[in-house]
């Protein structure tokens, strides 16, 4: 899929006005090399012109049952990571410095529904829906398969997910012993509890909008100049004074997860030169520049 209205003022080498602002610190104190991108959108008609849709259901995971929460993230990871074992693996031997941030608003609601409905119903609390509840369930089984045992984190921001996501893989990368973040962002389709939770408090406390179903995107982050053929992450300072042509025709379907996206699409085109650049706006005022790696 292409998407020109993302990348049409970057493309032509107009640049919106920037407004410096010194109560703005950068998500990115550096450049990031963008080392791996992949994103997942619903299955069937649902995913009909959208990034990373995918055209048959996703592959079950052992031990995750009932929710496609920890197939979503299992699909993104391996497809951003390549196979564990194989030449395309992006973690090899870099296990031990490998992190992981995961970011999501609500999280596993199915598994949580599930769980509450049956305890109410009276039935006996499955063993399995009491492991995946926990967000990190998934990870933990990811790190297994990839040998990753870094720090591993998984936040809610409420505002600015994505910019926050980023942030605190930017803070890992500032660690030594820390040499690549594998970054994730993730939201299961909306359902009755999250969507009356966001329509409640959305307006007034400025929460991030939802995507409108299944969605994940995951991007593995290193140290500028990591990779010579990687595109570079950098933080843009201030504000755009307009921002006409920057929002693509998909953008609403991603919610907060529509920055991450854009990242990882713009990632790929400007790998492979389709582009020079691109800017990419998250929910709240942080914006970013993929471009190619800085000599």
């Amino acid at each position: 899929m292409t998407a020109p209205d993302v990348y049409g003022e970057a493309d032509h080498g107009h640049h919106p006005q920037i407004r410096e602002d010194a109560r703005m610190p950068p998500v990115l104190t550096t450049p990031r090399s963008i080392a791996g991108a992949a994103c997942r959108t619903p299955w069937g008609d649902a995913a009909a012109g959208l990034p990373g849709a995918a055209d048959v259901e996703l592959p079950k995971v052992v031990g995750f049952v009932v929710s496609r929460f920890s197939p979503l993230v299992h699909d993104v990871v391996t497809a951003c990571l390549g196979a564990p074992g194989t030449p395309h693996d992006l973690v090899g031997a870099a296990g031990p410095r490998t992190a992981v941030v995961l970011a999501t608003l609500f999280g596993d609601t199915t598994t949580t529904d599930t769980a509450t409905q049956r305890l109410v119903a009276g039935h006996v609390h499955s063993p399995l829906l009491f492991f995946q509840s926990v967000t990190t369930s998934i990870l933990g089984y990811l790190t297994k398969q990839y040998g990753i045992t870094g720090q591993i984190t998984c936040l809610s921001a409420g505002h600015d997910t994505a910019a926050e996501a980023l942030r605190a893989a930017d803070l890992l990368l500032d660690q030594e012993d820390v040499e690549q973040v594998l970054v994730i962002g993730v939201e299961i389709e909306p359902h009755e509890r999250a969507t009356w939770v966001q329509g409640l408090t959305g307006a007034e406390d400025g929460l991030d909008p939802l995507p409108a179903g299944d969605a994940a995107v995951a991007l593995l982050l290193r140290r500028a100049g990591a990779g010579a053929d990687a595109p570079e992450l950098r933080s843009l300072p201030g504000q755009p004074d307009r921002e006409a042509g920057s929002t693509p025709s998909w953008a609403a379907a991603f919610g907060w997860l529509r920055a991450l996206v854009e990242t990882a699409q713009a990632a790929e085109r400007v790998r492979t030169g389709r582009v020079t650049r691109a800017v990419i706006h998250s929910t709240g005022p942080s914006r970013f520049l993929v471009g190619p790696a800085t000599r």
